[in-house]
């Protein structure tokens, strides 16, 4: 599976459950408006909130070494 972005992981994921956006905030306990701003891909989220919708994927964040090629 090619890397993806964190917002194209969480779009992806959802849509794989046939979640919309709503049920995935409600899953998760978070807030509509913070879906939508992860999936744009917002510089600027609460790690912890990142982490209550990625646990419902089985995955949470962790540091990833830099692809130096890619500039």
């Amino acid at each position: 599976m090619p890397k993806l972005s964190l917002p194209n992981f969480i779009k992806a994921k959802r849509k794989q459950l046939n979640l919309t956006q709503p049920e995935l905030a409600l899953k998760a306990g978070v807030g509509l408006r913070f879906i939508r701003e992860l999936e744009q891909g917002k510089a600027s989220l609460r790690m912890d909130k990142v982490n209550e919708v990625l646990k419902l994927f089985g995955h949470e964040l962790g540091p990833l070494p830099l692809d130096r090629s890619e500039k």
